[in-house]
């Protein structure tokens, strides 16, 4: 007779075999009762939807939105391929968002089919997905992504509402500064002989600066015997950015979120008291807040530190070759990049106090502070060399957040942005705060993207000043809620108060973070 861990390995077998065909949306049928009853009880799978599971980790915590967040699409897509085969489509709206770049999951995912029901499916974390019944775009309007069916980009332009240019301007703004020409655009208008819709088109490239395009629009539809009346459908104005061809929507979207940003910090902002005439004791300061700041950076990220052990290797007591306990701990490793990265910003901080452009310093010198993180565990066997090599190249996910970092290929388009972006920009409040926030946003390292961003931040501090800033431990949750807000909502007010108050503390002599 089988054990019951014998039988339990039945059951992992057969959702393995699932696995291996590349099933993300479990349905019912394709589990017996008896597997899957056996792997609800051990918490292999979670129920999304009556009738539908989704496979979990076996460390899975209840309550962890991360497994559901990052298996968010193709589950959905598996899902929807199920009960309509490939009679369904996004929204124009939702449509726009992915081409936009817009990597936040939707609370609810709005889906076209001419099978739907007009109803609301609930899903895992507060998500949903809405299923309306209506007709489908023309197949020339639809395009699949990763599984994904919706709208080409110039249909989702045509189709949106017109309050979706007051609801998500930044999206609609990224998907205007795409588009290079009105070929494709003004073929739907024309067809469908959308005056009204083709005046608010051709107002809102006005508004981002593209006035050839929205002329080419708004003349011809007037040459074809259309009242064509621009109309602007922005409730405000925005600067020009594209005077040079936007070669991706994670570009342009960097760039509007950094202009609609920076206001909002210089308003909330501790003015800054400027470059110090003593440069050797600012220095000093810096060195003198290593213990606290590796000790709360790192506990952030939930390595288990203390002040003893960092001590131990800043004091060179220390040695992965003869201390064969520490080479073997992660965390001791991890201790030991971070002593060994934050020396390495140390130089960097020296460079822009001597007035080098602090955008350009941190963009030569942060894949050396990288390296000098992970060195350690290298060394010690516990990373590959090749961890080293620089940005990612597989998809990250961040814990319990709605926000998805941006895929590989993006990677490399986003962080030139942001670099150029530090070096332009006149404000140091802005270069510290955008600054870590742009990184975390892209997540350009499959680990340590946390610390690099804190890293940076207080780099950009320097710049303008400011003292390097401690993020403590005990206001983690606060923290992460913040950079939440600006990840998935583009509000940035949450984290520009939650940092200026840490750095008005410190300026006025009263660090709140301890050890």
């Amino acid at each position: 007779m089988a054990t019951p861990a014998e039988k339990l390995a039945d059951s992992l077998q057969e959702l393995k075999a699932l696995q291996d065909q590349g099933v993300v949306a479990i349905k019912s049928e394709m589990l017996s009762r008896t597997h899957r009853e056996r792997l609800l009880k051990n918490k292999f799978i979670e129920e999304v939807y009556k009738g539908w599971y989704l496979a979990v980790p076996p460390a899975f915590n209840e309550g962890d939105s991360t497994v559901w967040f990052s298996n968010y699409w193709e589950f959905c897509v598996q899902y929807l391929e199920d009960r309509f085969g490939e009679d369904w489509c996004l929204s124009a709206e939702q449509s726009l968002m992915l081409h936009a770049g817009n990597t936040t999951i939707p609370s609810q995912l709005i889906v076209r089919s001419p099978q739907a029901n007009n109803a609301s499916t609930s899903l895992l974390y507060s998500t949903s997905i809405f299923l309306l019944k209506a007709n489908l775009p023309d197949k020339h309007e639809q395009v699949v992504n990763q599984g994904i069916r919706m709208y080409s980009l110039p249909a989702a332009l045509v189709r949106c509402s017109p309050s979706t240019y007051i609801h998500n301007p930044l999206d609609v703004r990224t998907v205007l500064s795409l588009v290079n020409d009105a070929s494709e655009i003004l073929a739907l208008l024309l067809n469908g002989g959308h005056s009204v819709i083709a005046g608010r088109i051709s107002g809102a490239f006005k508004n981002i600066g593209k006035e050839k395009i929205a002329n080419t629009i708004s003349e011809t539809m007037i040459k074809a015997g259309y009242d064509c009346r621009v109309s602007d459908p922005f409730e405000s104005q925005t600067h020009s950015l594209f005077t040079s061809r936007i070669r991706s929507p994670y570009e342009g979207r960097i760039k509007l979120m950094w202009m609609e940003m920076r206001e909002t910090i210089i308003k909330q902002f501790p003015s800054e008291p400027g470059i110090p005439s003593d440069i050797t004791s600012y220095i000093r300061s810096v060195e003198d807040i290593f213990i606290t700041d590796a000790y709360h950076s790192l506990s952030i990220e939930k390595y288990r530190v203390t002040p003893e052990m960092i001590e131990k290797i800043r004091a060179g007591n220390w040695d992965s070759e003869t201390n064969k306990t520490d080479s073997q701990e992660r965390d001791a490793m991890a201790a030991r990049g971070y002593w060994d990265a934050f020396n390495s910003v140390k130089k960097s901080v020296k460079k822009i106090l001597g007035k080098s452009n602090p955008g350009q310093v941190a963009d030569e010198d942060h894949g050396e502070w990288y390296r000098e993180l992970f060195g350690p565990s290298v060394v010690a066997g516990l990373l590959k060399p090749s961890d080293l090599s620089g940005y990612r190249n597989h998809q990250v996910y961040i814990g319990n957040s709605m926000h998805t970092p941006l895929n590989k290929e993006a990677v490399r388009d986003a962080m030139p942005v942001l670099f150029q972006l530090l070096e332009e920009e006149p404000s140091a409040a802005v270069r510290a705060v955008l600054g870590h926030f742009v990184f975390v946003f892209v997540h350009p390292y499959m680990d340590g993207n946390g610390r690099m961003g804190r890293f940076l931040m207080n780099a950009m501090l320097a710049s303008g000043g400011y003292p390097w800033t401690v993020i403590p431990v005990e206001q983690r949750d606060s923290y992460m809620y913040a950079l939440e807000q600006a990840s998935t909502k583009q509000n940035i007010e949450p984290f520009t108060n939650f940092l200026a108050q840490l750095v008005d503390s410190g300026m006025k002599g009263k660090p709140i973070a301890k050890v």
